[in-house]
């Protein structure tokens, strides 16, 4: 429950005039007859569940201004046969948030445990819708949630089960999703997670700040790379590059600093707008940060990535070590929370110049 006067109270009796979650299904395009919910909190905050992608988030707004990156591929009903070689980017229509795993993150690959396609399977596998939830603007209650079942599941194979809970109060401007890994096989299963969070224009622009904290290294291992070079202030959005077309991009494994309560924060800050978005997450569930760049021209795209693993295969984490191996009947939780902060707040500037 929530204690205090609301601005509304006494002048509202529908709660879809403040906010609220309303679900519906998409009838023109490609994405017809994919199920959604579009959730409003009520204080500038707004964005778009696929249900029929694993609970993704697809489009989202603060204000009047664009949070995320859509890809032109937009939304695609889910493919559950795209886990081979790179078709996963055929349906990989971007959004504030796309799932990669449950048990692979990273490049095609094949070995003596199986097939593994780019970022497996999670993202392209519906929701099997449990409770909705709605604020309660006369009761008092201005809690709301969606909760799903999504299964990555094969007959004499892995059964991992994700329940997600996505969550909210009315009038503040966040979002919270809550990720339960359960292996209800009865045998034991591998685990990866990475959360895909694609941040776009206007959001992102020139000028626009990349804010997080920690060791770091490219991908390559170059130091001299085009981007995460030493030589580079490659926390500050550039203009679209040519070097970006195509396939081109540069990306970073951090090891993200914890602060004093015990989390690490990551986001965006466009001084321009005068807001950020920011993440906070626990680097005991999601020890690894990656910072994709992808400046091509009109597919200009950073995505900041907590993660059980850097996106390096289930081969590659089961051979150094660091692969996690579900028992049967094992769980993994996992938090994630995004809200805004805008000029006026105190923790924006703690925020940006902390990080």
């Amino acid at each position: 429950m929530n204690s205090g006067k609301k601005p509304w109270t006494g002048k509202v009796g529908n709660v879809h005039q403040v906010g609220g979650i309303e679900t519906a299904v998409l009838d023109n395009g490609p994405g017809r007859g994919v199920r959604v919910a579009w959730v409003d909190t009520g204080a500038g905050l707004r964005y778009q569940v696929v249900l029929d992608r694993g609970m993704d988030i697809g489009g989202a707004f603060y204000g009047a201004h664009g949070l995320a990156w859509l890809s032109q591929v937009g939304i695609a009903p889910a493919s559950p046969f795209s886990d081979t070689g790179i078709n996963w980017l055929r349906t990989f229509g971007g959004g504030l948030l796309t799932t990669c795993g449950l048990s692979h993150v990273g490049g095609p690959e094949e070995d003596q445990y199986g097939q593994r396609g780019l970022h497996g399977r999670i993202s392209n596998s519906p929701a099997e819708v449990i409770s909705v939830k709605q604020p309660d603007i006369l009761g008092g209650d201005f809690n709301m949630h969606l909760c799903g079942i999504i299964r990555e599941s094969s007959v004499f194979g892995p059964n991992l089960v994700l329940k997600r809970t996505i969550s909210g109060i009315l009038g503040q401007p966040y979002l919270k999703i809550v990720d339960e890994v359960t292996n209800e096989s009865n045998v034991e299963a591998p685990h990866m997670l990475l959360y895909h969070v694609n941040f776009g224009w206007p959001l992102v622009d020139e000028g626009s700040r990349i804010v997080w904290k920690g060791a770091w290294k490219s991908r390559d291992g170059d130091p001299d790379n085009r981007i995460f070079s030493g030589k580079n202030d490659f926390k500050s959005c550039p203009p679209p590059m040519n070097a970006h077309s195509g396939f081109g991009e540069d990306v970073a494994f951090i090891e993200p600093e914890v602060e004093a309560d015990n989390r690490c924060r990551a986001g965006i800050y466009n001084p321009s707008l005068d807001f950020a978005l920011r993440m906070t997450f626990d680097k005991r569930q999601l020890p690894w940060l990656v910072n994709w760049q992808h400046w091509g021209e009109n597919e200009y795209v950073t995505a900041l990535e907590p993660a059980t693993h850097p996106p390096i295969g289930q081969a590659k984490a089961r051979e150094e070590g660091s692969l996690i191996l579900l028992q049967p009947g094992e769980k993994r939780s996992y938090e994630l929370m995004v809200d805004i902060l805008t000029g006026g707040s105190k923790g924006i500037k703690s925020f940006v110049t902390t990080n």
